[in-house]
């Protein structure tokens, strides 16, 4: 089965990809959760449009990538979060929460979802956070996680 990637699917592509999967990875996967949409002639219209909107989000050369690696890896980013008594979150740290922090102390912009959180962030403390900058370069953020007052 021939789709067109709406978003981007670890392992498989970015949005604007055509890629070729199984009948059933697609049918029951990528298309209903609106990871991607049937190939067709009329849709590499829809895959140009997606190009050039990823290509306005990302950064764009690889020494601005290590320049933003190094000025997010030098510092840390607080990130204060509603949590009870015992340290617990109420909820967990999203990566749209680490995008809004690292924007806040550090002034870098970047996107939410090229932030990857492996274990869920559910208590206080110290915590490491991947984020994807440029398709070479990836930096590690240390995210220190605090009650809200």
């Amino acid at each position: 089965m021939k789709l067109i990637l709406t978003q981007e699917v670890t392992g498989l592509g970015e949005p604007g990809d055509v890629v070729e999967v199984k009948d059933g990875y697609g049918r029951n996967y990528l298309v209903p959760r609106g990871l991607a949409t049937a190939w067709t002639k009329g849709g590499q219209k829809q895959v140009e449009a997606i190009r050039k909107a990823r290509q306005s989000r990302e950064i764009a050369t690889l020494e601005e990538a290590r320049s933003v690696k190094a000025s997010l890896e030098s510092g840390r980013v607080r990130l204060p979060v509603r949590a009870g008594q015992s340290g617990r979150l109420f909820g967990a740290v999203t990566p749209a929460d680490v995008a809004e922090a690292v924007k806040a102390s550090t002034g870098a912009e970047i996107d939410r979802r090229k932030v990857e959180i492996d274990q869920p962030i559910k208590s206080l403390g110290s915590h490491q956070v991947q984020v994807r900058l440029h398709p070479e370069v990836q930096a590690t953020i240390d995210v220190e996680v605090v009650a809200a007052s």
